[in-house]
């Protein structure tokens, strides 16, 4: 199990799955915000507490992204429609967890978010080497 916080840590996240990697996406939003993302289910492996304020990109958006309106700092994203089998789907920023150490050889997946929308190869880094 992992755990988040935001800096004033009023709203948390806890993961109860074990991540396979963490994705660092490139996409306009994505590079601006520095978040490095793990996936799940909302109530199922992925689970947060505490009033967020949501930010949607544009009308055609699928997805929201969710800020501690205290402090400021990015915690998930939630999708805006359930999937096919009704679960939604939740992803939250490792860069929250307390303690780097805990989650330093989660290896790192890129996403191409930018031009092509699809994975890139993994290239050896783990989140201990993202961290700076």
């Amino acid at each position: 199990m992992l755990e988040g916080s935001c800096l004033c840590g009023k709203v948390q996240w806890r993961f109860d799955a074990e991540p396979e990697g963490a994705t660092a996406c490139n996409c306009t939003a994505c590079r601006r915000y520095g978040v490095l993302w793990i996936y799940g289910h909302e109530g199922e492996d992925v689970h947060v507490t505490g009033d967020t304020t949501a930010y949607r990109r544009g009308e055609g958006g699928s997805l929201t992204f969710h800020f501690c309106p205290a402090c400021g700092c990015l915690t998930h994203w939630r999708a805006l429609r359930p999937e096919a089998d009704g679960r939604r789907r939740l992803a939250v920023n490792l860069r929250l967890v307390a303690d780097p150490e805990q989650v330093a050889s989660i290896p790192i997946d890129h996403f191409d978010g930018l031009a092509t929308f699809e994975d890139l190869p993994r290239d050896g880094r783990c989140v201990g080497n993202m961290w700076f």
